[in-house]
């Protein structure tokens, strides 16, 4: 893993940062996924021999540190692939997974993980430390699929964003694959507790509001994420080979939503993205199937 430095700033903390990579081996439970599939209020009933959708995997080898070792912020205060910047601030940037063969329900399943690049940069808003994080997951001794994981994370203790919720009407879809998911605080709750995702942003308005400064409880990008992942695999009979995902703004409790996707002529990928108003994109995506 390499870091590339900028002038100053946020390199002091993270020139020496080098975290050795980690194995988690975890036996992909019906019970964990029949879990999300009732949180997203789909009709499934996932059985031991099943092929794991793309994108669930995000709700097994997770990690639950003790409380005591919680920030102020509910995500943990140290951890093997969080960098050692003061006031941290994470922001889910996207991600790509290519899957060789889906994983299979019911059996165990192994996670290796490390990070491959680190990159101080400069933009309007300040510094900024893009990482990026790699896992390989294999399953009977086989390579099943690989993803990366962009992550950006910036030092800031204030409370202001420049976010604001949504005020536009959602106008009528004009994609031929979409739907209109309804976030809720509950849903968030859910959702937080499957992914072991502690940040308070997403169940706690009063900490949300007046301490990081957005207008309300944030969806969780990965739930945006897994909304259009879904629209790509329930649209096809085909299996999907990648998916590829950028976040771009993030969405409030309350905000109509939207989300929407296009089939290529052939019907050898997609593109897909989630939309609020009357041109707000919050994220976007590509599927391409076998």
């Amino acid at each position: 893993m390499t870091v590339h430095q900028s002038s100053a700033g946020l390199e002091q903390y993270v020139s020496d940062w080098t975290p050795e990579p980690s194995t988690i081996t975890e036996t992909l439970t019906t019970t964990r996924a029949a879990e999300l599939a009732a949180t997203l209020d789909l009709d499934m009933s996932p059985s031991a021999g099943d092929s794991l959708p793309a994108m669930w995997h995000w709700v097994y080898f997770t990690e639950w540190p003790a409380t005591a070792d919680l920030g102020a912020d509910g995500h943990p205060r140290d951890g093997h692939f969080l960098p050692p910047i003061p006031n941290r601030r994470r922001m889910f940037a996207g991600g790509r997974l290519t899957i060789h063969t889906p994983l299979t329900l019911g059996q165990p399943a192994t996670r290796d993980a490390a990070v491959v690049s680190a990159n101080v940069k400069r933009g309007k808003s300040g510094e900024l430390l893009f990482v990026t994080v790699r896992y390989e997951f294999s399953q009977d001794g086989q390579a099943r699929m690989t993803e990366e994981q962009d992550l950006v994370y910036r030092s800031d203790a204030g409370s202001s964003t420049s976010f604001e919720k949504v005020a536009e009407p959602l106008p009528p879809p004009s994609s031929p694959w979409a739907i209109e998911p309804i976030t809720h605080p509950v849903l968030l709750f859910r959702f937080s507790a499957l992914t072991s995702n502690g940040h308070r942003i997403h169940y706690d308005e009063q900490y949300t509001t007046q301490v990081e400064g957005f207008p309300g409880l944030v969806v969780h990008g990965p739930l945006l994420a897994m909304y259009m992942s879904e629209l790509a695999r329930t649209n096809s009979e085909r299996p999907l080979h990648t998916f590829e995902f950028r976040l771009m703004r993030p969405v409030f409790v309350g905000d109509r939503i939207r989300a929407q996707g296009s089939p290529s002529a052939d019907g050898a990928s997609a593109e897909l993205s989630l939309v609020s108003g009357a041109a707000n994109v919050h994220a976007s995506a590509r599927a391409v199937y076998l």
